[in-house]
């Protein structure tokens, strides 16, 4: 992948866990070290992020009830863990830590970065890729990225 230059850092994120990493090789042999792990505080057990039941809605005009929807706490963790980690890499771009972005995640993951992103990290991505490569060795995720 022409993407990696040297100097070229990876995010590569799920709802639960982020990796940033660094290419201190080449694009043609890449060789990536960690610059940062980041994790999720709210993707613990459903039972531990809301217990309530789903609430109830009466109509006003006559004596039915209506219930509502159960809260999706791991989608809301997911959104705001999204959120965290856009602008911890807006922070370090806006620092000159990196001028070069490669994402990686899966695609509902990336459209909850999209979101965030600032209009220089906008501007240094050079490739996402929809892929969950967050619990894989780093050897592995070079050569799936070379391959790309």
């Amino acid at each position: 992948m022409k993407n990696l230059r040297h100097g070229t850092w990876i995010a590569i994120a799920d709802g639960a866990k982020a990796l940033v990493l660094r290419n201190d090789g080449e694009a043609d042999a890449p060789n990536f070290s960690v610059v940062d792990v980041f994790t999720n505080s709210e993707s613990a057990r459903t039972s531990d992020l809301g217990t309530d039941r789903p609430g109830r809605t009466r109509q006003s005009a006559t004596a039915a009830r209506a219930s509502v929807g159960q809260t999706d706490w791991h989608e809301i963790g997911e959104h705001r863990f999204a959120a965290e980690f856009a602008k911890t890499l807006g922070k370090h771009c806006e620092a000159g830590d990196f001028s070069r972005l490669v994402v990686v995640a899966p695609p509902r993951t990336l459209n909850g970065l999209r979101k965030h992103y600032s209009k220089r990290v906008q501007n240094a991505i050079t490739a996402e890729i929809d892929k969950d490569l967050t619990n894989h060795p780093l050897h592995k995720i070079e050569r799936v990225l070379l391959a790309s």
